[in-house]
């Protein structure tokens, strides 16, 4: 449908902008700023974790007003606070208080507009084409994935450091316009109750996903295997690169080339769940992830080290491409339409929450053990997740 395929134009745009940036913001730190380890880790720690904060009102606010001018808002104040770097950078003003601040509101804005997609997709696609919506969109994240951050490092390396900024700033105005051309159809969203916010709409979103007996163990399950598969990443970046002696493109290869594992399970995730049953697929997909992390403990140098990271990270990332749009469609028809901003933004602030204190803490235990201890570690700690998976489906609410 037409509206969807501007819908899909502006994820894909606005997810191209981001993968080109990535890393922008330390390596501007690094390289313009001159900044320490612990001035990065605040970039990305405090930013995080203070753009979370911002984004809890948000959510009630968001639930009572038509989904796509917020869309199109966030959209906006992405474009605007990006943009603010390479101006600064031109003039010779840029400090890291701008650049932590810039984060902040770029995390708020991000999360505000997740809360505000999902609810819009689900009033934009009917029901029975959610699945095959968010496979399409989980497509879309792994091949901007995998041509994203080569590209940023080649912008990088010929128009310098705040490029990938700007085109990152340009695609979230891109990402606008075309939700701007998705139309006008959306239905009115019902009325707050009472003419103002109440306190407990904070918590109304949490409330929900914690009272519903499918939602809460995917809700644990995806926070703590997303915390602790992100702070294995860090340590694995520090082992590759230091004492292992892998090369930055050697580094960025075995991710880039084990990302097509991401393109194939997003494929396959629709015709699967049609075979076997959703429920059944996402439970498996969600086990057999799991069990992939670990084998990143045995990492060597050489050729067979890079060989078994490219291997093990295609098996983990096909399962997870499986896994997530099953999980994206199973919230959205468990989720009632008066709650799926707020259910849909405490969802992407607790992801993003326990993803920055567990990277901080796995930090620390690096430091302690070593890399690859640590590793291990987490690695263990992953195995268990499959036990917060829901053995049996739930019937639906009405």
């Amino acid at each position: 449908m037409r509206e969807f395929r501007w819908f899909w134009a502006a994820y894909g745009t606005s997810a191209l902008g981001t993968w080109l940036a990535f890393g922008a913001f330390p390596l501007i730190a690094i390289q313009v700023l001159h900044a320490g380890p612990a001035q990065v880790a605040a970039l990305s720690s405090v930013g995080a974790l203070a753009g979370a904060a911002l984004a809890v009102p948000l959510g009630p606010w968001v639930e009572f007003r038509r989904k796509r001018p917020v869309l199109v808002g966030t959209d906006l104040v992405r474009f605007a606070a990006l943009l603010t770097i390479p101006a600064a950078y031109a003039l010779g003003v840029l400090s890291f208080v701008q650049l932590l601040l810039v984060s902040v509101v770029v995390a708020a804005a991000d999360l505000t507009f997740r809360a505000a997609s999902g609810a819009y997709l689900k009033a934009l696609i009917p029901a029975e084409h959610l699945l095959a919506a968010n496979a399409r969109l989980e497509s879309t994240t792994w091949t901007t994935t995998i041509a994203g951050p080569p590209l940023g490092g080649a912008a990088i390396a010929l128009l310098g450091p705040v490029a990938t900024v700007v085109a990152d700033a340009v695609s979230h105005l891109l990402s606008a316009l075309f939700l701007r051309a998705t139309g006008g159809g959306e239905p009115r969203p019902e009325p707050r109750p009472g003419a103002r916010p109440r306190a407990r709409d904070l918590l109304e979103g949490w409330r929900f996903i914690l009272a519903d007996p499918a939602l809460r163990p995917l809700f644990l399950n995806t926070a703590l295997f997303n915390g602790l598969l992100m702070a294995m990443d860090a340590l694995l970046a520090v082992l590759m690169l230091g004492p292992l002696g892998f090369t930055s493109w050697q580094y960025g290869l075995a991710f880039a080339a084990a990302a097509i594992g991401g393109l194939l399970g997003a494929r396959l995730a629709r015709p699967l769940a049609a075979r076997y049953g959703s429920h059944r697929v996402m439970v498996a997909a969600g086990t057999l992830r799991a069990l992939w992390p670990l084998g990143l403990t045995f990492v060597g140098p050489g050729t067979g080290g890079l060989l078994l990271v490219m291997g093990v990270q295609l098996g983990l990332i096909f399962c997870c491409a499986v896994f997530n749009p099953l999980v994206a469609t199973h919230r959205l028809a468990r989720t009632t339409s008066d709650r799926i901003a707020r259910t849909l933004s405490a969802w992407s602030v607790t992801t993003r929450v326990t993803t920055a204190l567990l990277t901080a803490a796995w930090g620390a235990l690096g430091a302690l053990l070593g890399p690859r201890p640590a590793i291990a570690v987490a690695g263990v700690l992953l195995l268990a997740t499959p036990l917060l998976l829901p053995r049996r489906p739930a019937p639906l609410r009405e």
